[in-house]
């Protein structure tokens, strides 16, 4: 019943109700000079008057009614679309869809089968059942039975007693009972294959019509949230597949570099000691040494920052405390992290931000001499802005080099910057600490 319909139940209610008091007028108009004939016609419109409001209050609380539940489906679905925006594995999605789905429609259990290219069940998430009830019930469901009318098929199924459908295979022993059922298909673009099943409805001997609509519109956000996550596992393993490479570019040329650095080295010692000049010779030797050691040191710092990676289950926020936080141990410098904004990401710019923090913080330890680093990031009006800054001796940056050992740190980080349009600043001044500032446009 909808408002156009009660307008027109109202105005059908008047006119039965006018036609009969005309019609009791004409005929019983003797009676109905009486005194009792008028009480009684008096009785019989406001009987008929308080059967009308009743009725039009009956419908309007049914309407009330439907607007309500349309408003929590409404309110539940937006929840649990924000809930499923997140940056998530796919199990940890799967166990977030099939719990808000027995919330939507108050089921007591839930679950999600995932199919295989040959259509038997990969993976079956649950919800409703104890770790000791799984442990109980023992290997999951092989896709026969009424599953299988879901899994092979992809129809929706709501049936008010499980058992008494001929299609079904039974409980397995240690089953919770269970009786009603209603399971829907998620239709994913993307090769993600299943299907939701939700039993045992709490408020309720039965799912409605209501209820299916409901799941059946939750599978749909849930199926753009499954192929949102799978887009973005797609996008990282391309993040990561193009790291690979820029850093086997990096570690050649750098290689390459320091490589002939300890050749020109090797040859000025020999050619000191070839002139007897033994004190000469030391000192290329020393400063070989030093050069070794801030190689090794180099290549621990850098095996550290590759281990911090990002993936499914850890968010950029997460991956970039972890890193500092074990940064900070290592370098014994003071680190102070502030994060303004949400910081939602795409993959390629998360893992290039991480890898120029990580860089402008490798500088702060081999050459500031800093005390203590401060990191900033702010993601407001589609940008994100990130500064690296110390409080060390400083630098000019448009001065000569400080040594011939070969430095590849701003020009790796300015390429990194390129890499996703942004755009990387040094400013620095002898006895002013160092500050590193990163400009990245986020595309919509």
């Amino acid at each position: 019943m909808n408002l156009s319909r009660l307008k027109w139940v109202f105005l059908a209610t008047l006119v039965v109700l006018f036609i009969f008091v005309e019609f009791a007028r004409y005929n019983l108009m003797p009676f109905l000079d009486s005194w009792q004939g008028r009480l009684m016609m008096d009785l019989v419109i406001l009987v008929a008057s308080l059967f009308f409001f009743a009725l039009v209050f009956v419908l309007l609380s049914r309407m009330h009614e439907r607007v309500e539940r349309q408003n929590r489906e409404l309110l539940a679905l937006h929840r649990a679309g924000l809930d499923l925006s997140g940056d998530l594995s796919l199990d940890t999605l799967l166990q977030k869809v099939v719990e808000q789905a027995t919330q939507l429609v108050d089921a007591r259990y839930g679950a999600v089968a995932v199919m295989d290219d040959q259509r038997r069940v990969q993976q079956f998430v649950t919800a409703g059942l104890t770790p000791e009830q799984q442990e109980m019930i023992g290997a999951p469901p092989e896709g026969r039975g009424l599953l299988a009318v879901t899994l092979h098929e992809g129809r929706r199924l709501r049936l008010d007693n499980i058992e008494a459908d001929p299609r079904s295979a039974g409980m397995p022993p240690n089953h919770p009972p269970m009786r009603s059922l209603l399971a829907v298909p998620i239709v994913c673009k993307g090769p993600f294959r299943g299907n939701l099943y939700l039993t045992e409805k709490v408020t309720a001997p039965r799912f409605s019509q209501e209820d299916e609509d409901t799941l059946e519109r939750f599978a749909t956000a849930a199926a753009t949230a499954i192929d949102n996550t799978h887009l973005h596992e797609q996008l990282r393993s391309l993040a990561i597949a193009e790291e690979r490479v820029r850093i086997a570019r990096e570690m050649h040329d750098g290689m390459a570099q320091i490589l002939a650095y300890v050749n020109a080295k090797a040859q000025a010692v020999q050619a000191h000691l070839a002139r007897n000049r033994h004190a000469e010779a030391a000192t290329q030797l020393d400063q070989l040494a030093d050069a070794a050691r801030e190689v090794y040191t180099d290549i621990r710092e850098g095996i550290h920052a590759l281990r911090t990676e990002l993936g499914p289950g850890l968010s950029f926020r997460q991956a970039l405390e972890d890193y500092i936080e074990r940064w900070e141990r290592q370098s014994g410098i003071t680190s102070r992290l502030r994060i303004e904004g949400d910081l939602q990401l795409p993959a390629t710019v998360e893992l290039q931000l991480l890898r120029i923090v990580q860089e402008a913080l490798s500088n702060a330890r081999k050459h500031s001499g800093a005390q203590v680093v401060d990191i900033a990031l702010e993601q407001h009006d589609g940008r994100i802005v990130g500064e690296v800054t110390d409080d060390g001796t400083g630098f000019d940056p448009g001065g000569p080099k400080r040594s011939d050992f070969p430095r590849f740190g701003l020009a790796i980080m300015r390429e990194r910057a390129e890499s996703i349009d942004g755009e990387l600043d040094v400013f620095s001044k002898p006895g002013g600490g160092t500050r590193v500032r990163i400009d990245i446009p986020l595309k919509t």
